[in-house]
């Protein structure tokens, strides 16, 4: 590949300018999408993706590279799966998902994490892109404070991508993407009302109608989640709002999004090994006033479409605003902190799709497409702490405000030599600025120099046969520190270089039939000089891990052996180790990353024996992990959780759904190590919960 030169000066993020920058990008016009391409549905169908649930095909024509047509692992969750969960919190969905390791802190607001590819959940490095809608939603330091604001009945699909070959994202994209896609179009209300076991209550509304002839349409969610918790003191209130208008007259497709999600909630805390064996639902005095208050709000500006038979444009310009204000104390040995955030969060993206097809032809390639596209993410943070006692504020110990602004441009290539082989080369490049103020001691610093990060992608596809395709990818991704590890801070005097992740993947795709998909990968990713956030550090600093290694194998099976019948199950085996310790920690060498599992299954079932009735099953299953990077302090984590449920449509606008979770009522907790002691949080028992739905 050509040499490429790509340099951005800080001046163009200033908060004058930012603006600008982000209307340029939205100007290309768009015209509406056309008829589904052929040449790219067909290419999609030998992609190594998986889908659990019933595909709703739709006739929009999707662009020349969408995340189902990249030739990694792509997993999806549908409507008719995700509808029913009777989930408090939306991270609780990616349990279905392959792959996927869930981090249930279970601390008020605070409550879960999903991470991937053998990175942790503890939010010392958060390696994965949240969107919703297209739209970034990661916090500054890469949590997902967003994701909440997406309730399930909202969603059309849960799309994950893994890996490190797909050159769209670059922030916080380390190990892979999640996209939250919600329903947009339709006609017709669905109301959702549901309670169950330790006080859940639910109300859900989803509207979907025409408000004009012309093509302007409305989508709009409201709902409220209330529980009292199955541990004592873990009282908790969810509201989420959110409106969407479209329109796809006169050849274009516009749509604006407002979002707005708030969460107060109690903390139950952690309880010490012995309580939380003898009394798992205790919650510790201490504790009594812990909890917080959480809002999110975005607002997304999109357009999209076709501006001639053989390109097309993606546009976007979007706003987050996150605030939280959290009562903690994690143990009796220390006090209680309040920990302020308040984020805003402005960006901007355009991407053009063009699929050459003379061009194509007279290089006697089968197809070509090709992508290309800038985003800007700038963010403007405050981070404040303070030492308290039952939430009368004493000692300030921490007053940070800093900026970070990263610019990204992007391209990559569908190239099909042959029906059969199909290669997609891609480059991504990213520049970051900012600017950090200690407001305590007046100091200021810039942002680390990182200089122009580059990082090259290969994919390619071969379809062997009909039924059997092989795959392989290798791409770069990067970490750059967050909060104060971003910054220059002295004594600090060199800048730090970025961490850059280099990731492989190898796998195959096996259809023999359309009621059967096989697919199989196995998996590295290695890191150079990683780091991790110092959660309980008033600083906002990190610690060097040192060069890591993530390597592990997919299996996953989906069977339809009736219409009426779903079966699928998925087998992750994986170990994330320290290759290279950092010097100041020369016990870690060769050891195993934190709270990293070695093994996960899931699997279910779905049964439709008629349109009135249907039954499922689901497994959750996950191996030990250790505790903290000496692997010193013993193995805690495992578990296996079956959850059953059904639905009855005893009318034809009524639906009554049921689950147990846990049915077989088996122990599970999520632990840490403080340096002192293990600390645990007990998961729920068995519990029972009802939904009634009506579509209006």
């Amino acid at each position: 590949m050509p040499a490429i030169t790509f340099t951005i000066s800080p001046v163009p993020f200033q908060k004058k300018t930012l603006p600008w920058l982000c209307a340029l990008m939205l100007l290309p016009p768009v015209a509406a999408a056309q008829a589904q391409d052929p040449a790219a549905a067909t290419a999609e169908a030998a992609t190594p993706r998986f889908d659990i649930g019933r595909i709703d095909v739709r006739s929009a024509r999707r662009p020349a590279l969408s995340a189902r047509q990249l030739l990694t692992s792509v997993d999806t969750l549908h409507r008719d799966v995700i509808e029913p969960q009777p989930v408090q919190t939306t991270w609780e969905l990616f349990s279905l998902v392959p792959g996927a390791l869930l981090t249930p802190f279970q601390q008020g607001t605070t409550s879960g994490k999903v991470s991937l590819r053998g990175f942790n959940g503890e939010g010392e490095v958060n390696a994965v892109k949240l969107l919703i809608d297209g739209v970034p939603a990661n916090s500054h330091n890469g949590n997902m404070p967003y994701i909440d604001s997406v309730f399930p009945l909202e969603l059309e699909s849960v799309e994950v991508v893994r890996g490190t070959s797909d050159a769209r994202h670059g922030l916080h994209a380390i190990a892979g993407s999640i996209d939250l896609r919600t329903r947009q179009g339709g006609q017709g209300s669905t109301v959702r009302l549901g309670g169950g076991s330790f006080g859940q209550r639910s109300v859900e509304l989803a509207h979907a109608g025409a408000l004009s002839a012309d093509g302007v349409s409305l989508n709009l969610f409201a709902g409220r989640k209330t529980s009292d918790g199955w541990r004592d003191h873990a009282a908790s209130t969810r509201q989420a709002l959110s409106l969407r208008l479209g329109h796809a007259g006169d050849g274009w497709t516009r749509s604006l999004s407002l979002r707005y999600f708030e969460h107060e909630a109690d903390e139950p805390g952690y309880l010490v090994r012995s309580v939380a064996q003898s009394a798992p639902s205790s919650s510790p005095a201490y504790v009594a006033t812990d909890g917080g208050r959480r809002h999110t709000v975005q607002a997304a500006v999109q357009l999209e479409g076709a501006l001639s038979p053989e390109l097309s444009s993606s546009s976007r310009f979007h706003v987050n605003r996150f605030s939280d204000d959290r009562w903690v104390r994690f143990s009796a040995s220390v006090s209680q902190q309040e920990r302020l955030t308040s984020e805003t969060q402005v960006g901007a993206a355009t991407t053009l799709s063009w699929r050459p097809r003379m061009l194509a032809s007279r290089a006697g390639l089968h197809d070509l497409a090709l992508q290309g596209g800038i985003d800007i993410e700038s963010q403007d943070n405050i981070s404040q702490r303070y030492a308290t006692v039952e939430r009368v504020r004493g000692t300030q110990t921490r007053d940070q405000a800093y900026t970070l602004h990263v610019a990204g441009v992007h391209a990559q290539a569908l190239v099909q030599p042959t029906p059969a082989l199909r290669l997609v080369p891609g480059w991504r490049l990213d520049r970051v600025a900012g600017h950090f103020t200690n407001r305590l001691t007046g100091v200021e610093s810039p942002v680390n120099d990182y200089g122009t990060i580059s990082q090259p992608k290969m994919s390619l596809l071969w379809q062997v046969q009909p039924q059997l395709a092989l795959h392989a990818n290798w791409g770069r991704t990067f970490q750059i520190g967050t909060e104060a590890a971003a910054y220059k801070i002295p004594p600090r005097q060199a800048d730090l270089k970025p961490s850059i992740n280099e990731g492989w993947e190898a796998g195959l795709r096996f259809t023999p039939d359309e009621a059967t998909t096989l697919r199989l990968a196995v998996w590295q990713q290695t890191a150079t000089d990683e780091v991790r956030r110092r959660l309980n550090d008033p600083s906002g600093d990190s610690d060097n891990i040192g060069a890591t290694r993530r390597r592990g194998a997919d299996l996953q099976l989906r069977l339809l052996p009736a219409a009426t019948l779903e079966l699928w199950s998925a087998l992750t085996l994986q170990k994330a180790i320290i290759v290279t310790p950092d010097p100041s920690a020369p016990a870690t060498q060769g050891k195993e990353i934190d709270h990293v599992p070695r093994r996960m299954v899931q699997a279910g079932v779905n049964w439709m024996p008629n349109e009135v009735w249907r039954l499922s099953a689901e497994l959750q299953s996950q191996g030990d992990y250790f505790l903290e990077r000496t692997n010193s302090t013993g193995r805690f984590g495992g578990f296996t959780v079956l959850n059953l449920g059904t639905s009855w449509q005893f009318s034809p606008r009524l639906r009554l759904e049921a689950w147990v979770r846990n049915a077989t009522d088996r122990r599970t907790e999520y632990v840490w190590h403080d340096g002192t002691q293990s600390l645990h949080s007990p998961g729920a028992p068995r519990s029972v919960s009802f939904a009634l739905r009506s579509d209006l």
